[in-house]
């Protein structure tokens, strides 16, 4: 393989630690702002390549036509988590350097890019510094991306619902008819079919005769009985819930003179107002922030670049 001068061509192909572990993709490749030399390499890790780690170039090597850093992969996935926006703070850049053991006070004069490294023979090209450049290949045309929102689902479990039997007493009435015997007395005439029962005893005597009286009682008892079924179901209900999300797009302008010259009535475009400026990426914005000189640039948020910009351009109108 011929040496590489331009560590963009590496995108997209595989990073290895010392040891000659894989440890994910190149996903991008970041510059100095200052000596215009790549100085850290963004690997894409994990099963689908979603997480991000910063891994320093310095002192690392060819590995057949990939990369081989110069660190094992725990240290190097165990690296700050830094925004993958194209550009790196002064504070994420400290908080890597301390994780990697360099010095910042030495490093920030010296650079430790001056340790043995593949890019000896890098020549600095301006376009480079602080930006994303494009793998070159072999015609003129400039490849646009993308990100597109993906949703997918997952099914989770949202509670349990569980059948319990428990038994409670309820204190019920219910009226029964019930009979009993009552002695009434009852007086019969002496007629010629009854005579001999009545003469047939002592003629006076002392006697005594005796009649047992019933009467009906209710008695209480219980009886189970079953009474219905009862059983859990699912039921399917289907609800419409609305996700968002953030998605970058790549834009292309042109830079220079293309040898364009406007028409009569036409007038350059100078002012760039809010709105135009509100579509734009952070990435986009530091370029645009580039071109115009803006100084500190590196450490500005997305909302102050936009002003800054904004102000630059009111002031040269």
């Amino acid at each position: 393989m011929d040496h590489m001068t331009s560590y963009d061509r590496w995108i997209g192909r595989s990073a290895y630690d010392r040891g000659g572990e894989k440890v994910g993709k190149i996903a991008l490749i970041y510059y100095d702002d200052h000596t215009g030399r790549p100085e850290w390499v963004a690997v894409a890790t994990g099963l689908f390549g979603r997480n991000v780690t910063f891994a320093p170039i310095a002192g690392s090597s060819l590995h057949d036509d990939d990369l081989q850093l110069a660190h094992d992969k725990d240290t190097i996935k165990d690296a700050p988590n830094c925004e993958v926006d194209g550009d790196l703070s002064e504070d994420e850049e400290r908080r890597l350097f301390s994780h990697y053991q360099f010095d910042w006070e030495r490093t920030s004069r010296s650079g430790y890019g001056d340790q043995s490294r593949v890019d000896s023979e890098f020549d600095r090209d301006d376009a480079h510094v602080g930006t994303r450049t494009e793998s070159s290949g072999g015609d003129d045309a400039m490849t646009r991306s993308e990100e597109e929102l993906r949703v997918g689902k997952e099914r989770r479990a949202t509670g349990k619902v569980r059948l319990r039997k428990y038994v409670v007493t309820n204190y019920e009435q219910v009226t029964v008819p019930v009979t009993r015997e009552e002695v009434r007395l009852e007086r019969e005439p002496i007629t010629d079919a009854n005579v001999g029962d009545a003469m047939s005893g002592p003629e006076i005597t002392e006697s005594e005769h005796e009649v047992v009286t019933h009467e009906e009682r209710p008695v209480v008892s219980t009886e189970t009985v079953p009474k219905e079924r009862v059983r859990l179901e699912k039921d399917t209900v289907t609800d419409q819930e609305t996700v968002s999300g953030d998605v970058r797009k790549e834009r292309i302008e042109v830079e220079g003179d293309t040898g364009h010259r406007p028409t009569k009535g036409s007038e350059p475009a100078t002012d760039e107002d809010d709105s135009t400026l509100d579509g734009l990426t952070r990435d986009e914005l530091y370029a645009r922030a580039q071109q115009l000189g803006i100084p500190g640039r590196s450490k500005m948020t997305k909302a102050e670049l936009r002003r800054a910009i904004a102000d630059s351009d009111s002031g040269t109108s």
